[in-house]
C-alpha cells in the first residue's frame, strides 16, 4: 500500500520544484535555484525548509561526508493530484462540475485552450 502524498504549504511547493528540476541536490544548489527566480530566498530559510519536507516524508536525503544530497519521495504529478483533490474537497465539496464551470466560465480561454479541453472531454467520452 503507497502512503499518502504529504500536504505541503504554497513556499514548500516552490522548493519541491527546485528539487524535481534536477536531484539529487545539495541544500546549496536548492537554495540557488530559489534564488534564481526570487533573489529574496535565503539560503537558511531553504534549509529549514528542506528539513521539514523530509519530516513531512516529501524529501528524502543522503550524506556524503559533510554534504546532504537531496531527493524527493513523492513526484510533482502525485503531489499535484493530491492538491487537486484537497483544492476539489474543500471548496467544491468534491464536486468536479461546479469546479469545471467555475473556471470555464471566469477565465479567458484560447480558442486553442476551448479545442483542448473538447478533446479531452471527447476522449474521455469514448472510453465510457
Amino acid at each position: 500500500m503507497k502512503k499518502p502524498v504529504p500536504r505541503i504549504s504554497d513556499t514548500e511547493w516552490e522548493v519541491m520544484r527546485a528539487v524535481w528540476s534536477g536531484h539529487p541536490a545539495t541544500a546549496g544548489e536548492i537554495a540557488d535555484r530559489l534564488a534564481q527566480s526570487d533573489p529574496s530566498w535565503h539560503p537558511k530559510t531553504a534549509r529549514t525548509l528542506l528539513g521539514r519536507l523530509v519530516e513531512k516524508g516529501a524529501l528524502t536525503y543522503a550524506v556524503d561526508g559533510r554534504i546532504f544530497l537531496y531527493r524527493p519521495l513523492v513526484t510533482e504529478q502525485e503531489c499535484i493530484a493530491a492538491a487537486s483533490t484537497s483544492f476539489l474537497e474543500r471548496v467544491f465539496g468534491g464536486a468536479l462540475q461546479p469546479m469545471l464551470a467555475h473556471f470555464v466560465e471566469r477565465q479567458d480561454l484560447s480558442p486553442d485552450d476551448v479545442q483542448q479541453l473538447e478533446q479531452i472531454l471527447a476522449r474521455r467520452k469514448k472510453r465510457r
